[in-house]
């Protein structure tokens, strides 16, 4: 199910699309590689979401700046809760099709795209300690424990991947049953968060 859905290199295509984004941010179409377009879309929305997240933490800025940072973080977690939504959709559609009428009452907690969202955070997080492990400018107790917590990093990204082998096994063996759930984000809402609501019926 994985190959079928062009899941199944996520951990080496994350790894090569974040030192090719490192390089050149403007884009993220350039590497010949197989990949769900959805899951890398929610990749690249991911690593701008990081950078945007680091900017938010400065405090040399004006708070205008950071204004602006956090709306940007605002309207990018919304891009990535929008894609993980497209991609268990394009998921259950695959799964649906193989197995039509699956009967089982075993259900996951977490959806696919759930795993791969957190698959492709974690890869964010390896090229990051990996880039920490390398500075010039840290002690070799900084080192050696940047590089102790980048091992810890990719076993939990592998574990995460078994684990997302695993549930699509399970699907396509008929062994559980995939649902697809809406997370209803209301903080975007306009007609559901009170804060945007009540000053849109002042005006």
């Amino acid at each position: 199910m994985l190959t079928k859905l062009n899941l199944a290199q996520l951990e080496n295509v994350f790894d090569r699309y974040l030192v090719f984004w490192h390089t050149d941010p403007a884009v993220y179409d350039g590497l010949d590689v197989a990949i769900s377009p959805i899951a890398l879309e929610l990749a690249y929305r991911n690593n701008l979401l990081w950078h945007e997240e680091d900017k938010a933490r400065r405090t040399d800025v004006d708070d205008s700046a950071i204004a602006a940072v956090k709306r940007a973080i605002d309207k990018l977690n919304q891009q990535r809760n929008d894609l993980i939504e497209k991609l268990d959709e394009a998921i259950l559609a695959e799964v649906s099709a193989a197995i039509p009428g699956q009967a089982a009452d075993r259900i996951n907690s977490e959806t696919p795209g759930s795993i791969v969202d957190r698959i492709s955070i974690m890869s964010l997080k390896i090229y990051h300690m990996d880039e920490d492990s390398r500075r010039d400018d840290i002690g070799d107790n900084h080192r050696q424990l940047s590089l102790h917590r980048l091992a810890v990093l990719k076993l939990q990204r592998h574990d995460l991947f078994v684990a997302l082998e695993q549930v699509m096994a399970d699907y396509a063996a008929g062994r559980k049953r995939m649902k697809l759930y809406k997370q209803f984000k209301m903080y975007n809402d306009p007609t559901l968060n009170p804060e945007l609501y009540r000053t849109r019926n002042q005006g």
